[in-house]
């Protein structure tokens, strides 16, 4: 279901040999990151660990399976191209959720100055997206249910600050502003959350 990394990885060089896949299917975060710069099939490792995770974060916040795929894309080769994980700020996963999320929400406000643009021109008629085939309604599931059903067991307020922040976008002065909260309460808010769900799915960053 996802565009081709085999094809992005030959642009840059990448041999995705299957021994180097089975050696670095064993390696830590960590000693995959150390390894990139002198061999770069380790990024065909890192892709086939995180992968899931990446275009989960995506579509869900995109809601589009090709702009998804675009972006997951996008986000191993920056990794591979910056190199700008640093291991003592955290886990590799954490990391490319991250970058995912700010990535998609840039993509977002981009598509939003887009449609704002037409609409001033008077254009009307915008295409919609396509509806997602069976497979990839199943795979939209299968990615982000773990994260679906740890966001069901927070309490709700928790949830609804996590929900603002990383599905639409909005900062917590915003948050605060449509749920009438103090900017202290939704800090707390996310904050917890942010812990909950980490315990929750800590095996997921790792």
């Amino acid at each position: 279901m996802f565009r081709s990394f085999g094809h992005a990885a030959r642009e840059f060089g990448v041999d995705q040999s299957s021994d180097s896949a089975a050696a670095g299917s064993a390696q830590t975060d960590r000693q995959l990151m150390e390894s990139l710069a002198d061999d770069p099939a380790v990024l065909g490792v890192i892709y086939d660990r995180y992968a899931g995770l990446v275009y989960g974060l995506a579509l869900a916040v995109l809601r589009n399976a090709e702009d998804a795929q675009d972006l997951s894309q996008e986000i191993f080769i920056t990794l591979y191209r910056e190199k700008g994980y640093d291991p003592a700020r955290g886990a590799l996963g954490g990391f490319l959720a991250t970058m995912t999320r700010t990535r998609a929400i840039d993509r977002l406000r981009a598509r939003g100055r887009k449609v704002r643009l037409l609409q001033d021109l008077h254009l009307t008629g915008l295409p919609t997206s396509p509806p997602f085939t069976p497979l990839e309604r199943i795979s939209m599931v299968r990615c982000t249910e773990r994260v679906r059903a740890a966001l069901t067991q927070l309490p709700e307020n928790q949830r609804r600050v996590l929900e603002m922040a990383y599905y639409r976008g909005l900062t917590q002065s915003e948050i605060a502003a449509d749920l009438d909260a103090s900017l202290g309460t939704v800090k707390s808010w996310a904050r917890r959350g942010l812990l909950s769900l980490r315990d929750a799915l800590g095996d997921l960053l790792e």
